[in-house]
């Protein structure tokens, strides 16, 4: 015999999808973090400041530098704007997946997105010259690719954002649902055009 206060069981699948999605996002927002301020550290203890370290030609080469602003160092004096900038695309990203995540696949992308986010945040929060104007640790140079110096959280935060307008171009919603197709309207408008003018 049911209970009288029992869910439906989509109700519960949901509420099942939503936990499952939310232990998804903190486990790969925790990993990429730790990944990028392990890395951020290890460069800092083993990299002298703005000489270029060979790894491999001119394919890959370590260059310890300290970014205050955004890409290519625009924006440097304002260093505020992009610590509130990254902790608004924080808060964001955590509200989307406390109310509207149910897809393994959209939790897997605002994780890893996630991680990239704070990991530049807690360098604006905590690295020198101090709250909350830190500048973040750069330290990877692929000259072929582009002259920016950037970390892991970087590459983080551009890939995911590139899978995320995949994502949204795809047609894939929070929910894991696909958007319709609006074949039947265009349905209906041959079938208007072939019966032809009406009275």
């Amino acid at each position: 015999m049911t209970g009288s206060h029992s869910r439906p069981a989509g109700e519960r699948s949901s509420a099942g999808r939503a936990a499952l999605s939310t232990v998804l996002v903190v486990l790969l927002a925790g990993a990429v973090l730790t990944a990028d301020q392990f890395t951020k550290n290890l460069a800092l203890a083993t990299l002298p400041e703005r000489t270029p370290v060979p790894v491999w030609g001119d394919f890959l080469q370590f260059y310890l530098t300290f970014n205050p602003g955004a890409a290519f160092s625009l924006g440097e004096n304002v260093t505020w704007v992009f610590t509130l900038v990254l902790a608004g695309a924080a808060v964001a990203v955590v509200f989307l997946t406390l109310r509207r995540v149910r897809s393994l696949l959209w939790a897997v992308v605002l994780g890893l997105l996630l991680g990239g986010i704070l990991g530049n945040l807690t360098d604006r929060l905590f690295r020198a010259p101090g709250f909350p104007v830190g500048h973040v640790v750069d330290f990877i140079h692929t000259p072929w690719m582009m002259p920016a110096i950037y970390n892991v959280a970087d590459i983080f935060i551009v890939s995911m954002m590139i899978a995320v307008a995949l994502l949204v171009l795809l047609g894939r919603r929070l929910d894991g649902s696909r958007e319709a197709r609006r074949e039947g309207a265009g349905d209906e408008l041959d079938a208007d055009a072939s019966a032809g003018p009406r009275d």
